[in-house]
This record gives structure tokens, C-alpha cells and sequence, in this order.
């Protein structure tokens, strides 16, 4: 199958001679701003263009040359520091003081070394007694979309393609997200708060890696979408089950697990560089 190699990040033109010769392709075609399509690569050549990109901090993907939009139609995506720059409950822990040490167990999580409802039970129940004020300061102060968050979700409102925010975050912070981005579906945890405080406790069965899994294939039945028509975009080890069942996943800036295990991977670009790798670039010949 013929494929195009998307390279994006600033790299010169004489250096993308260079990798048009490594990878067998035709001269780079420019697409989005920092973007470029070498068409008709030759996908054995993929050992050799990982190292030259990761070498010049570039992102690189071979894609099927007859992949379009139209391909997919639903793109589900991680909340924290994958859709937002930081991890909403390590910054309500700063609320507290205790931020390294819900910090440690975030991590400990993302990195695969602890199921995840047992790491959010036990960083929910390090925040009980916190004022929901606080909550509401850490959405207005520190939840900061992560750079082309926007510009893919209003691209992917054009090209029909539902959006799904599915977190093993709180619904506090979902909630506000997809009516703020008029997101199409959306789903987290909700905390128990009682007198205006959180009780340190999650209502329900804790939404994990399985959850993040049972929406995406719930939302494609709804739509009558085939999962291969999904796209999963995730950080941490609680997305790969979500990034399993979709027809193309993508790493953001994500742990080496989920690095080894996705589609494709974006390390050095905003989330808007997911675009090229749904196909959605001009018509090369």
C-alpha cells in the first residue's frame, strides 16, 4: 500500500531534501503552518525516519495515501495534559499543599505501575474537606487548553467528525470543557460533595481504563460508526485499552508505554498536528 510520510516541526528546506531522499519519497509538499507531506514514501524506510526526526525533534507519521477525513468519525481524547496542560486533580492537591503527593500517584498511574482506580480512590481521599471553591479556582486559573486543541476540535466540527472527552477526571472540569469547545459527548467522574465540600470520595464505579474503552465503542454504536472509524488520543497507560479499540490511536506527549503502543506519536507538536494524520491534507497527484 502506498503511503505519504507527514513530517511537522520547523525543519529547513535542504533538510527535507534530505529526508525525501532517506525515505524514498517525492519533494515535500507544505501543508499547515511547521507541516509537510513527502508522498509516496516508502514505509520500510520507517526505522531510519524515526531516528533522523527524533534526532531533529520532529514528528513523523507514514499514512495510508488514500486515508481522507471522511475515513473517520469520531475522535476521543484524554482530558488531562492531553486535551489541558496539566493534570487537574495534582493542581487541586496544590490547593491543599499536598501536590507532590498526589503528583507521585498520578504518575505512578500514567506510568502503568498502578491500577487507576485504586491511584484516583487514593488521591480523592487525600482532597476530603476541600472547599468546591477551590475547584472552581483551579478551572478558571490553571486549566489552560493545550496548544491546537482548539483548532482540532473546530476542524473536526467541520469535517462532521464527533468529539468525545472521556476522563479519569472529574465531571467538574468535563462539564465545563465541552461547553466551553461545544464538544459532542463527554464523560468523567463525579466527586461526592456534601455542605460544599468534597468528602473525598468518587460517586459510582470509578471510570478507568475499561470505562474509557466501553464509551468509545458506546458512542460509535450510537453513531453507527465502526471503531475503525475511531480515532483515540491519550497520555497515560489508563488510555490504551480506549487507543486499542480505535481504528488509529495517537500518543500526545505521552509515557513510553502508550508511545510503543499507538499509531503514531506526537512529541514536539500541538494537538492541531493530528489533522494531517486523519488524511486531512490537499490532494497530492
Amino acid at each position: 500500500m502506498s503511503s505519504h510520510l507527514i513530517i511537522q516541526g520547523s525543519v529547513p528546506a535542504p533538510k527535507l531534501a534530505e529526508l525525501a531522499t532517506l525515505s524514498h519519497a517525492r519533494p515535500a509538499q507544505p501543508l499547515q503552518t511547521n507541516a509537510w507531506c513527502l508522498p509516496h514514501a516508502n514505509p520500510d524506510s520507517q526505522p531510519e525516519v524515526a531516528s533522523w526526526c527524533a534526532a531533529h525533534q520532529l514528528d513523523y507519521a507514514f499514512i495510508p495515501s488514500q486515508r481522507k477525513p471522511s475515513d473517520f468519525g469520531l475522535i476521543a481524547m484524554d482530558m488531562d495534559s492531553t486535551l489541558i496542560a496539566v493534570e487537574c486533580i495534582d493542581e487541586v492537591g496544590d490547593m491543599l499543599g499536598i501536590k507532590p503527593q498526589i503528583a507521585a500517584i498520578t504518575q505512578a498511574s500514567m506510568r502503568g505501575d498502578m491500577e487507576f482506580a485504586e491511584s484516583l480512590t487514593r488521591r480523592v481521599a487525600l482532597l476530603a474537606g476541600l472547599d468546591i471553591h477551590f475547584l472552581e479556582q483551579v478551572y478558571q486559573e490553571r486549566v489552560q487548553l493545550n496548544p491546537g486543541a482548539e483548532t482540532l476540535i473546530e476542524r473536526a466540527r467541520a469535517l462532521g467528525i464527533k468529539t468525545l472527552l472521556v476522563s479519569g477526571g472529574f465531571t467538574f472540569f468535563t462539564d465545563r470543557l465541552h461547553e466551553r469547545l461545544t464538544l459532542d459527548y463527554s464523560a468523567a467522574n463525579p466527586l461526592e460533595i456534601i455542605g460544599g465540600k468534597l468528602t473525598g470520595r468518587v460517586l459510582g464505579k470509578v471510570l478507568d481504563a475499561q470505562g474509557k474503552a466501553d464509551w468509545l465503542l458506546n458512542i460509535c454504536q450510537q453513531n453507527q460508526l465502526s471503531p475503525q472509524q475511531a480515532v483515540a488520543i491519550g497520555d497515560g497507560a489508563n488510555d490504551l485499552r480506549m487507543m486499542e479499540e480505535a481504528g488509529v490511536s495517537i500518543a500526545f506527549h505521552a509515557k513510553p508505554v502508550v508511545q510503543r503502543s499507538a499509531s503514531y506519536a506526537i512529541n514536539h507538536n500541538g494537538l492541531d498536528a493530528v489533522l494531517p494524520l486523519l488524511g486531512d491534507i490537499p490532494e497530492i497527484l
